[in-house]
């Protein structure tokens, strides 16, 4: 006898919205995930809050707008539970308690603000521990739009982590100083320096779009060589040569750049020859988390769609 559920995650990021739903299916003491649906919105909260330190009454009024819709796909897909998570924009603005409280009001939305560590501890539940194994060491890398989080992987556990404010956005709009840049590269020297062998692990839209592009075989990893030729290709182009000839979105064909850069001096300050991308991030680890608590307290967690 089969167990059929819909689970949704709300992911309110610095450069897009998105809603992942997963249909969870249970067999006895097994359980599947698949993925029905997953929509993204292209607000970019960071372009508010990281220059004005708020959220614009405009993006306002487009995240009501999209909560709206969200809500609406999942009365449709008659999902039984979801959680949204804020990351760093929302963190960071000064009106952002403030305008989660104003979408719950207007939406029924209720919009979490999770830290860093909450954030790298959620996309931790995901599939990326059948990727790690207990012989090898790891240094997983997700880059979003305000900050990008590190987490060093050994023996198939998690060694240490740290989040720090270097995000696609920010260093769009000049707001990133060398010192961050110097920060990142020590504290990454510092946590791998000792081991012998460390592959990374690439998170993010920017990546999944970058493996797609390389047409690589399911579960191969991209090299060192092949992402450094791939950014002096992104950089010899234009904008709208990259919308155009490259044929990204909009939102994507400028952060691009930057996201590259970040995995590359990852790649290199940890001395790693290879990325592997398994295409999971804070959504995927959403819908596993209200697994976990549904499995963990043996009866309906919060949040449920009525």
């Amino acid at each position: 006898m089969l167990n059929i559920e819909k689970y949704a995650a709300i992911d309110i990021g610095s450069n897009a919205i998105r809603l992942l739903i997963s249909t969870v299916i249970e067999k006895e003491d097994q359980v599947q995930f698949k993925k029905t649906s997953l929509v993204r919105v292209p607000i970019r909260l960071g372009a508010d809050v990281f220059l004005k330190d708020r959220i614009s009454e405009k993006n306002y009024k487009r995240m009501v707008d999209a909560m709206n819709a969200y809500r609406l796909l999942m009365k449709t897909h008659k999902v039984s539970r979801y959680r949204a998570c804020a990351t760093s924009a929302m963190r960071e603005s000064k009106n952002g308690e403030e305008i989660a409280a104003l979408i719950k009001k207007e939406t029924g939305i209720n919009i979490q603000i999770i830290d860093g560590k909450d954030e790298a501890s959620i996309i931790a539940t995901t599939d990326l521990r059948e990727l790690i194994q207990d012989d090898k060491v790891f240094l997983y890398v997700d880059v979003g739009g305000g900050s990008t989080e590190f987490t060093v992987f050994a023996n198939g556990k998690v060694v240490t982590s740290r989040s720090f404010k270097l995000g696609t956005v920010r260093i769009l709009n000049d707001m990133v100083r060398e010192s961050v840049w110097d920060e990142v590269k020590d504290w990454i020297k510092k946590n791998t320096r000792k081991y012998e062998k460390v592959s990374c692990i690439g998170s993010g839209g920017n990546i999944n779009s970058i493996y797609k592009h390389s047409e690589k075989k399911l579960g191969k990893p991209l090299s060192y060589f092949y992402l450094a030729r791939f950014y002096d290709e992104l950089k010899s182009y234009t904008y709208h040569e990259r919308i155009f000839q490259l044929q990204m979105n909009p939102d994507r064909a400028d952060v691009i750049i930057p996201a590259t850069r970040i995995y590359l001096s990852a790649m290199k300050w940890s001395k790693s020859k290879n990325m592997f991308v398994p295409k999971i991030g804070l959504a995927d680890g959403i819908i596993k988390s209200l697994y976990n608590e549904k499995v963990a307290l043996g009866i309906d967690v919060n949040n449920g769609m009525s």
